[in-house]
Formats: structure tokens, sequence, C-alpha cells
């Protein structure tokens, strides 16, 4: 009898462990991939995207570099660093270790081309010299750090302004060894950095602070309104790519653009990871003059209609100061869409 109530215990308490990993199996599996929330973080434009010219400029850009390199490093967030080589000059220089600063641990190179030409106004013999005279200090820089250059993004992401220019631009990246670097979150930082400049220029930290407040919470405003855009288009979010230029705004403000993106649940990756989600397996089929972010490509590709009035632009007032106008004063103190975040000093 007592054999028997041990057998029955023994075998209930089994019964019990197999439900509880199995229970426990499905809770792991039941979260597929698509329901994660991924990021890969890019910057165009390195060594840096500023109006400041001379003695100054590779000072300021070895300075904003490291700036973003170390929020990065703080938030444990891969980042992928698209280079103009014409803009390094010198290798002797200091904006040699920038390139440097980029080519190890979770920080890749790669290629922005050359000049940053724009595609739609050059022909296909020109493209394939910006392709190859903008690798020639990269490579055997990644070389000898055991890697390579694996991606290619155009400037303005212009793909080329016909169908049949686009194959060709799409048959260079393979002839060179390329993979055609994708973007789904644009925040127009270029035209907030320039406002920020001039702010800095006139040492007016009311406005730079105005400045980098409308700038996060423009950042949110996109990176919801491209979720959206890309699960009308796909029926679910891919991994995001966020396009960054390396400037002066962005260094002020990226432990609190990457703070964003946690708070809306997002995990970091590489691009090499974010590509390859399916979304990413084919280029885009049809060519525009345009530089549109991916989920636009998407759905013109699938015949989709969407409404791109629902994109926000810039605030304004940013456009304007950029410009060099002056501001009402009331719009430099705009409350945050979201108090608990907090701006950047």
């Amino acid at each position: 009898m007592k054999s028997s109530v041990h057998a029955i215990k023994k075998t209930a308490a089994f019964c019990a462990l197999a439900l509880a990993f199995a229970f426990l199996s499905f809770g792991a599996s039941a979260e597929s991939p698509r329901d994660r929330r991924t990021v890969a973080i890019t910057f165009d434009d390195i060594p840096i995207a500023t109006s400041i010219e001379g003695e100054a400029r590779e000072a300021l850009a070895i300075k904003t570099n490291r700036k973003i390199l170390k929020a990065l490093k703080r938030h444990r967030a891969p980042a992928m660093g698209f280079v103009n080589e014409g803009g390094l000059g010198p290798q002797e220089t200091g904006t040699l270790s920038i390139l440097e600063s980029w080519n190890h641990g979770q920080f890749e190179l790669a290629s922005h081309s050359y000049s940053h030409a724009d595609a739609n106004q050059l022909d296909l013999a020109s493209i394939e010299r910006e392709i190859v005279d903008g690798e020639k200090i990269m490579t055997p820089l990644a070389e000898k750090a055991g890697r390579s250059i694996r991606f290619f993004r155009f400037p303005y992401n212009h793909l080329g302004e016909t169908d049949a220019k686009q194959a060709g631009v799409y048959a260079l990246l393979a002839k060179h060894g390329y993979t055609l670097a994708a973007s789904t979150i644009d925040t127009s930082d270029y035209i907030f950095n320039a406002a920020y400049e001039r702010a800095l220029d006139e040492r007016d930290c009311k406005t730079q602070k105005a400045i980098k407040r409308a700038y996060l919470d423009h950042t949110r405003e996109q990176i919801a309104y491209y979720a959206a855009l890309n699960r009308q288009v796909l029926g679910y979010e891919p991994p995001a790519i966020m396009l960054l230029h390396v400037n002066q705004i962005n260094a002020a403000t990226m432990d609190a653009q990457l703070d964003v993106f946690e708070d809306a649940g997002y995990e970091f990756v590489s691009l090499a990871k974010a590509q390859a989600d399916p979304a990413y397996a084919a280029p885009p089929e049809k060519a525009t003059r345009f530089g549109p972010m991916w989920g636009y490509r998407w759905a013109r590709d699938r015949g989709i209609r969407t409404d791109g009035s629902l994109e926000k632009e810039p605030p304004a007032w940013i456009a304007d100061y950029a410009a060099g106008k002056p501001v009402n004063a009331s719009a430099l103190v705009a409350p945050q869409t979201n108090g608990s975040l907090k701006v950047p000093r």
C-alpha cells in the first residue's frame, strides 16, 4: 500500500514538473521575434556634418564623435557609421582616429560614398568612382581589424531616378560586395542641427534648450509615426533603422534619444541583424527621384496608398531660426509632450 501511495505521489510530482516545464516552454516561445521592438542606430556623414569650416572643424569632429559614441556605449547600443572619405582630409590628421573609434566592439564602419555626391545627378560610371574612391582608407583599416566594409548608403537616400538607373546602381553594389543600407525613421535632424549651431554661435542658452526639447519631441513623434506606417504596409513592425547624422544636436541629445527608444520598448540591435528580417530581403523595386524612408518605398512597391500628410514636419520656428530669421519668444517655452523626459543642458 505504501509503495502504491509512493508511486502515485511520484507520478503526480512528475506530471506537475512536466506541466510546469511545458508552461514555461510555451511562455518562452509565445512571443515571436515580430512581437519584439528592435532598432538599429546609424549615422551618416562621418567625420561630421556641420557648417563650421577651417581648423575648428577637425577638433569639433573628434569631440562630436566621442560624445555620440560614449552615449551609445552607455546604452549598449550597436551602431553603424557611414563615412564620406572625401571629408576626412589628409590621413595624418586627427580624423583618422575617428575611423578607428568606429572600427571595433559594437561599432562598425560603412561607406557613404566619397564626396557625398547625389547619385541622381551622376551617370553610372561616376557613381562607381564614388563607390571605389570612398573605400580606400576604410577598407585597409577594417581588414587590419579582421573586418570588412559591408554596407553602403547613398547620400540623400537617392538610388537613381529611373528604374534602369536604379537597377544599374544595385548591380554596382553587388559587384563591389556591398549591401544597400536601409532606413525607416527620419527626424530631419539636419534642420534642428542648423538651428542648434546658430544658437551655439550666438551663445543663446535658452534657445539651445528649446531646440533640444523640440528635437526630442519630434523624435518621439517620428518613431511612433513610422512604426504605424510600417504596420499599415507590412502588417507588422520590422526592425526599425534610425537615420541620423554625426552633428552637434545629436551629440547633445544622444542619451535622451536612446531613452526615448527604451521608453517605447525598443531593444538596440546591429544593422546586420535588423536587415536580416524578411522585409529587407530585396531592395526597393520602383525608382523615385526622392529619398523616402523604406515604409513609403514598401508601400509604393506593394501598391498601398499612404497619407504622407500625416507625418509631422519640424516646428516652423525651428526652420525659421535655422534660416537666420528671428523667433517668437513664445516658441521657446513650449511644454514637452512627455514631461518625464529630461532635456539635456
